[in-house]
């Protein structure tokens, strides 16, 4: 009988049919059934499984066990494509991604039920879903039958401490586990011990996401404590939890032992100087590092003052975000002397900072030594037309810039002529960004013209709100001209909160020009008037393109009564 069972015949083998799931899930196989011999001709049906005939009953009974196991889990499959086409998704090999499906209890009974059937699951995310916070502890126990799990993401789940306590101990049946994203639960801080107290020496744990966690400095501390045992950590983002500043010795001594740590976000976690100071102390152990966030700190400002040059020594940092610092003078011209030296750098942020406009004057001609600079933001930022100027003087020396931010600097307007060469070679330009500049006529006019000798071809995102000061001779200019940017996405010329104002003929213009762009969808028009004729005109041309082009306007103004309020 055994040699008849394991006898391999492969005109008799027959393999149920594959469902839509089990396609995707591979590894979740369904184990084909082999008929005992060819010449009995045998045909075993998926879902009807019979003897033949009465004479091979024996063999149908042996084989009886494995095969109703298939079934089970046969079954499993389909209420699994049931329960996804239900919540408008499709599985993806090993994932089961139910980020934002408004999931109900109901949804997470059923989802329990479905996870046996799943064993070769390895990313498992059911952020987003109010209604997840309470069911844990019937779904965590049931962990250890997805034992290949590498990446949970459980952000914005309104988890309870009950869901806490069930978490910390389902990690211990998850050892692949190499992604953990708790991100916007309050309930986590205060009990982060309780979910990581299983993390042991020698974790796959790469990447580990915090933010907004209302995290308390006695967690920071903890997560001090934790780090040397994250050796293959990649990704730190502990952002928004404001009280952890206190703990950033525990924190800065245990980053010393995370020499594989790509990023680091600490964006808006009460930072202070001397916190700053002991992480900077910290920078020369994380040569891997490739972003680093410190950004909404406040309190940060003169932290750089005298430590600044550890920075120098991550030499493969790609992205530096430092907006909104209150970076002090000093700090300004202790970057001076580090910031040109990271040859990596694709990205810096210095947005919100009043010193950089004011003392930046060296700083800002130091930034021609970053060629592979990609984006640069630093609007508000109160430049000064001097450091404008030099500004656009080294800018030239940035042929891969692809995002200019230079919002809320005043000294732009009737001064945009000093960045034509840049915007000539500037051929990657993808977003340029110029709200509330004081732009005038003239400005829109270079502009124009620089679009006009196609040098701005890659345009997709462009940002000219907030300039009340262009005349309508100026929109026309620039109107007349846009529809030779071929890949523009979105545009926006918005008024001030307090403005309003006829769009005279060059609506027109810009209506024409719309109609030759093949990639817009967004264009941003409030606070702008129209007569009731070209509303109509407006809604017709929004209609019979789809609706896929949406003027974003707020409803617009009639000419005769404006709301003023």
């Amino acid at each position: 009988m055994n040699k008849a069972r394991n006898k391999s015949s492969s005109d008799g083998e027959t393999k149920p049919e594959t469902s839509f799931v089990n396609k995707f899930f591979k590894g979740s196989k369904l184990r084909s059934s082999k008929a005992e011999s060819k010449k009995e001709g045998c045909d075993l049906e998926t879902v009807d499984f019979q003897a033949c005939d009465k004479t091979q009953q024996t063999a149908a009974l042996d084989a009886a066990t494995p095969l109703a196991s298939e079934m089970v889990l046969g079954s499993g499959m389909v209420k699994n494509e049931q329960f996804l086409q239900k919540l408008g998704r499709k599985a993806v090999n090993k994932c089961l991604d139910l980020n934002n499906c408004r999931l109900t209890t109901a949804d997470m009974r059923e989802l329990v039920a479905l996870l046996p059937f799943l064993p070769d699951l390895e990313k498992f995310d059911i952020s987003w879903n109010d209604f997840v916070g309470g069911t844990l502890p019937s779904i965590m126990p049931q962990m250890h039958l997805v034992s290949k799990l590498k990446i949970l993401r459980l952000g914005s789940c309104r988890l309870t401490t009950d869901d806490v306590r069930a978490l910390g101990d389902a990690l211990k049946a998850i050892p692949e586990l190499e992604e953990l994203n708790l991100s916007w639960n309050s309930k986590v801080g205060g009990t982060l011990p309780l979910i990581l107290q299983a993390v042991q020496e020698g974790s796959k744990i790469q990447t580990l996401e915090l933010v907004d966690c209302a995290l308390t400095s006695e967690d920071g501390t903890f997560v001090g404590q934790l780090l040397p045992m994250l050796k293959n950590l990649e990704i730190l983002d502990l952002s928004i939890n404001r009280n952890i500043g206190g703990s950033l010795k525990s924190i800065a001594q245990g980053l010393k032992s995370t020499s594989n740590l790509k990023v680091l976000k600490l964006h808006s976690c009460g930072l202070s100087q001397k916190s700053v100071q002991l992480l900077v102390a910290a920078f020369s152990y994380m040569s891997k590092l490739r972003k680093l966030d410190l950004s909404c700190n406040k309190e940060l400002g003169g932290g750089f003052e005298d430590s600044a040059a550890q920075l120098a020594k991550m030499e493969h940092l790609e992205a530096l975000d430092l907006h909104q610092c209150s970076l002090t003078a000093a700090d300004v011209v202790s970057l001076t002397q580090v910031i040109p030296l990271l040859s990596s750098l694709q990205e810096l942020d210095l947005s919100a900072n009043k010193k950089v406009g004011t003392a930046s004057e060296h700083l800002l001609s130091r930034l021609r030594f970053l060629p592979a600079l990609k984006s640069l933001l630093i609007n508000n930022c109160a430049l000064e037309c001097e450091t404008f100027a030099t500004l656009a003087e080294a800018s030239i020396h940035l042929p891969a810039l692809e995002i200019v931010n230079l919002s809320w600097n005043k000294c732009v307007g009737g001064n945009l002529k000093l960045l034509l060469e840049t915007l000539k070679l500037s051929t990657s330009l993808q977003v340029l960004r110029l709200s509330s500049c004081s732009l005038v006529t003239e400005d829109v006019a270079v502009l124009a013209s620089a679009i006009q000798a196609g040098h701005l071809a890659q345009l997709r995102e462009l940002d000219l709100s907030y300039n009340d000061n262009i005349c309508g001779a100026g929109w026309t200019v620039f109107c007349r001209h846009m529809w030779l940017l071929k890949d523009l996405t979105t545009l926006d010329i918005s008024l001030r909160p307090s403005t309003f104002r006829d769009c005279g003929q060059w609506f027109r213009h810009l209506l024409h020009a719309v109609t030759k762009l093949p990639e817009i969808t967004e264009i941003g028009m409030k606070r702008w008037i129209l007569p009731a004729s070209q509303e109509e005109e407006v809604e017709g041309f929004e209609q019979g393109h789809g609706n896929s082009i949406h003027f974003d306007h707020g409803g617009f103004q009639s000419a005769d009564f404006p709301n003023l309020n």
